[in-house]
């Protein structure tokens, strides 16, 4: 229709006439809200921006005379930077006459890329700048994935609660149950036998003389 009668239509359901494809012929436009629109699209970025992870690089710097207990302190840390989702740097830094044990630290870095290997992937094989030697691993499993595993261990871990305080308060009411008088006469039929057997043992003042 021509614009003039599109304006008034949109004008008279109080509505706003908004050019969707001013390239096509002939253009595209649509009677809406353009308000509500502009608080929807900024509605949808902003919880787009909230469920967005941001990649960042985390460093970890290794000696080539690191013992093992300080290794597996910084794997840890390695482990716990993947598993929150950032990329790591592995860094071993050469002073001095270290210079000469490069091939020292070459194999700490490759040891510390078999040992995280279930839990990432390896973006740069350690390479040499200078007097560094480093390595950089990613995480093997996407932000998604992870988001995935949490709530299913979050649905499993209060599955396993439920089931435990089902079972606590069933031996709780099996405790406080009165007995019936189906029990109460089953007692007195076992305790019976017991005094017949008391009785007959027993001996008699007649039997005695």
């Amino acid at each position: 229709m021509p614009p003039f009668e599109a304006l008034k239509l949109a004008r008279s359901k109080n509505l706003d006439l908004v050019e969707i494809s001013p390239t096509a012929q002939p253009p595209v436009c649509r009677i809406m809200d353009y308000g509500k629109y502009l608080y929807q699209q900024e509605k949808k970025e902003r919880e787009a921006k909230k469920h967005q992870k941001t990649i960042t690089v985390k460093e970890v710097k290794f000696r080539i005379n690191v013992d093992d207990h300080d290794y597996e302190t910084k794997k840890n840390h390695v482990l716990r930077f993947l598993d929150g989702g950032d990329k790591v740097k592995a860094t071993i830094f050469f002073r001095g006459r270290e210079m000469t044990r490069t091939g020292l630290g070459r194999t700490i870095l490759e040891r510390l890329i078999k040992d995280v290997e279930p839990q990432s992937i390896v973006e740069f094989r350690p390479r040499q700048e200078g007097n560094t030697l480093h390595a950089i691993l990613a995480p093997k499993k996407s932000a998604a994935e992870r988001e995935k595993e949490k709530e299913k261990e979050a649905k499993a871990k209060a599955k396993a609660e439920r089931q435990e305080k089902m079972l606590q308060e069933k031996m709780a009411q099996a405790k406080l149950a009165p007995k019936t008088d189906t029990d109460t006469d089953k007692d007195k039929k076992d305790e019976q036998p017991a005094v017949a057997a008391a009785g007959a043992q027993a001996p008699t003042s007649g039997s005695q003389a």
